[in-house]
């Protein structure tokens, strides 16, 4: 199979964003005097959206849905600030991406980070690469359903077996699955090469040059 595509997720594949995330939120927790958490441990909050890390994040004791609406509200408020202060790309996304530029690959991003958020850090950090960017417009539409993927592949006149979806969490490989594409992890995001595999990764990359070698 020649693949035409890639969709690619954001957090984890792309950027690491795990600080400036972080950080938003224990902006709002601190500003609650309740218990912050550690770099490592918000590694394990992310991949489902924003919404679901700063229920994660609250303590099980202040996490009534409207505790979590109102600080949502306040770590998006936080992380707008910030969300490009210290994420920066993964070393060679770039030199990847031009590469498959080259090739006429067709590149998008797709993400469970709001779809604003999604916009910004993509053109910001990636500015000529991607005909697309999508993130969460609303919680239905969130990874692992593949309306967006689907969506994106229409736009691009491919079928879905031609495209590859590309992430770091078991997440993406459902939504790939889900989308009927190619799953493709990566070990250098926030889960493990165990954790992909079992969630149905064809293939799991140590690092952005391997996918060249696999086209």
């Amino acid at each position: 199979m020649k693949f035409k595509g890639i969709i690619f997720d954001l957090d984890g594949t792309l950027v690491n964003s795990l600080e400036d995330i972080s950080d938003a939120m224990n902006i709002v927790l601190t500003g609650l005097n309740y218990p912050t958490h550690t770099y490592n441990t918000y590694q394990y909050f992310i991949g489902s959206g924003l919404r679901n890390l700063v229920s994660k994040a609250l303590p099980a004791t202040n996490n009534s849905e409207e505790q979590i609406e109102i600080c949502f509200d306040c770590m998006i408020h936080e992380y707008r600030k910030i969300c490009t202060l210290k994420t920066k790309p993964y070393e060679g996304i770039v030199a990847l991406l031009d590469n498959l530029v080259s090739r006429n690959i067709k590149l998008a991003v797709f993400s469970n980070k709001a779809d604003e958020l999604t916009k910004k850090i993509a053109t910001e950090i990636f500015p000529e690469h991607f005909d697309v960017a999508v993130g969460l417009s609303t919680e239905a539409l969130k990874k692992p359903n593949p309306f967006e993927a689907i969506e994106i592949s229409k736009s691009w006149n491919l079928n879905t077996e031609e495209i590859i979806f590309l992430g770091d969490s078991d997440i993406d490989m459902l939504t790939a699955i889900n989308a009927n594409m190619f799953p493709v992890g990566v070990s250098w995001g926030y889960r493990t090469e165990e954790e992909l595999i079992a969630s149905g990764a064809k293939v799991v990359l140590n690092n952005p040059q391997e996918l060249i070698n696999m086209l």
